[in-house]
């Protein structure tokens, strides 16, 4: 029996290992792996890809792009899409493009088999296939890239239900940054435009670190209409404030449920009102030394609305940190 070309299309090396990983024994498979959505339309293309597990948030070319090129050009292949999205819009969007199936991130062993039985593609019983690639190391920055990715598409579905909103997510930043750096990370995300800021402190099991969520002052016209909230200045903190809680709280809760901890969280704060960025820092610049920053720039769709979430961990959090993500590193 020929074996099923099967592609895997992820910009995380995190994924596909998971992915890899988590194939049933006995599939007689000839497996590609393609790092972005256009590597991964090539590969259809040459027939590297009869069954094609594809994830949806990818540079230069996404999975919607992608689902769209296949149909454009009739190519002859059927797509699994595996995301960290998991909003009912994204579900409906990809289903409409001709997806076979749509799984979330990471994803379950007994459904992804049968995914692949829809495909066609069963198990010979002949024992397991070694995929290359199955056992390759992971560095830390890709393994914690995917678990954020992971959260931020948990707590994006939370708000779109909230909001009745589409949320456009990004590609999420992890990087260990000095203060210097992390001043013009947040001169990048604030873009010109005043902000209005909210902290929150987390900790759990010896990881802690502060929340900084920082919404364009552009924004909060939109964000009231959405909420069904007439915009006052007056009100406009308990807004966000509530937004933020929800926010943030679901993307700690979801990076929570992947290292098996759980986050306790501080009260929100406002910690600017129409400021400057430098402002920001100044109030808080001997708390921001050094630290593990990640940064997530969330978009409503059809709306004037943007928001950039940094989860800045302390320096200290960072080798437990590592010795929770080891499992999947290795």
């Amino acid at each position: 029996m020929a074996a099923v070309p099967l592609l895997i299309c992820d910009d995380s090396n995190m994924a596909r290992k998971q992915l890899l990983r988590a194939l049933p024994e006995g599939l007689e498979l000839s497996v590609t792996q393609a790092e972005n959505g256009r590597l991964g339309l090539e590969a259809i293309r040459n027939g590297l890809g009869e069954v094609v597990l594809l994830d949806l948030t990818m540079p230069e070319m996404d999975g919607y792009e992608v689902l769209a090129a296949i149909q454009e050009e009739g190519l002859d292949t059927q797509v699994i899409v595996v995301s960290g999205d998991v909003q009912d819009e994204a579900v409906r969007r990809v289903m409409g493009l001709g997806a076979t199936a749509f799984l979330k991130k990471p994803a379950n062993p007994d459904e992804l088999r049968e995914a692949l039985s829809q495909c066609g593609v069963f198990a010979t019983g002949q024992g397991p296939i070694e995929q290359p690639g199955a056992d390759a190391a992971i560095n830390f920055n890709d393994a914690f890239r995917e678990t954020v990715n992971v959260a931020m598409g948990r707590a994006a579905a939370l708000l779109a239900k909230v909001l009745h909103v589409f949320i456009e997510l990004p590609i999420p930043n992890v990087n260990v940054l000095e203060v210097g750096e992390l001043h013009m990370a947040l001169a990048d995300a604030q873009r010109g435009n005043q902000l209005t800021a909210i902290c929150q402190g987390y900790i759990g099991e010896g990881i802690a670190g502060e929340a900084l969520l920082m919404f364009h002052d552009s924004s909060l016209p939109d964000m009231a209409r959405l909420l069904r909230q007439e915009y006052r200045e007056s009100s406009q903190s308990e807004m966000l404030l509530d937004l933020s809680a929800l926010l943030i709280g679901a993307c700690l809760s979801g990076i929570g449920e992947q290292i098996d901890l759980t986050f306790s969280l501080s009260h929100p704060q406002v910690l600017g009102e129409h400021a400057r960025i430098e402002d920001l820092i100044t109030l808080n610049r001997h708390r921001w030394k050094q630290t593990l920053a990640v940064e997530i720039s969330y978009s409503v769709e059809g709306y004037d609305i943007h928001f950039d979430l940094l989860l800045l961990f302390t320096e200290t959090s960072l080798a437990r940190l590592k010795g929770k993500l080891a499992y999947m590193m290795n």
